[in-house]
């Protein structure tokens, strides 16, 4: 691994929709480059597809991949992510069903790990997918949160990385225009809270990738994404 490059970044990437838009983003801005995506495997349902996505997208991109394991977070995450407990269905408008999904401290978690390579090599940036929409409902996808922890590691670390979250202020739409402008590799994208051969059309994650998809004209990753799978948008 490269040490003491200013210009070095480590990414966040769990193969879905977001880090994968904030990966190129940042690659075709040419502002830093990108030597490292972490992937981190905390027992999620869709860790299979998630973790072969990201491996998929780190070989697109030619950069390196490393494979986190988290088996205590496995042990104390009761949500619907990672337990038996039933995905829900319904929008996560409310603070009841958005702690459906909740796993415990996780971005602040997976960036504080990331924090420890930046420290390590000298990488200067952390880079994650934080954006708009799921901003509403998890604090950890805010402007507020990346503020804060990026202060965080002027005490905690050595090197100082800087947190950016490229698309922290577009919504799950503008996040596909973006996609689309810039000719991303959408079919590369595991953005489902489920495992499986294709998205399940009905879990939050779900519903939020395909409108952004059929509101930009995307019909053809529709069909590759979800098969033509029933959704009650």
């Amino acid at each position: 691994m490269t040490k003491n490059n200013t210009e070095t970044a480590v990414i966040l990437l769990s193969g879905g929709l977001d880090s994968l838009v904030a990966l190129d983003y940042v690659k075709k801005s040419g502002l830093y480059n990108i030597v490292l995506a972490l992937t981190f495997d905390y027992g999620q349902k869709a860790l299979k597809n998630e973790t072969e996505s990201s491996k998929n997208i780190c070989e697109y991109y030619d950069i390196k991949h490393k494979v986190i394991k988290l088996d205590w977070l496995k042990e104390i995450t009761q949500t619907a992510l990672v337990s038996e407990k039933h995905i829900p269905q319904e929008n996560l408008n409310t603070d009841e069903s958005a702690k459906s999904v909740w796993v415990p401290n996780r971005n602040a978690l997976f960036i504080n790990i990331a924090a420890c390579f930046c420290d390590t090599y000298g990488y200067k940036h952390i880079i994650f997918g934080a954006n708009k929409d799921e901003g509403r409902n998890f604090s950890d996808n805010t402007e507020i949160f990346r503020n804060e922890i990026s202060e965080l590691f002027k005490s905690s670390t050595l090197v100082k990385p800087d947190v950016i979250a490229p698309l922290i202020n577009y919504s799950k739409d503008d996040i596909v225009k973006i996609a689309v402008e810039n000719a991303v590799p959408l079919e590369l994208v595991w953005s489902c809270y489920k495992s499986g051969n294709i998205h399940c059309g009905e879990c939050e994650s779900c519903k939020y990738l395909k409108r952004a998809l059929i509101a930009n004209h995307c019909e053809k990753y529709v069909d590759i994404l979800f098969e033509k799978c029933k959704l009650n948008l």
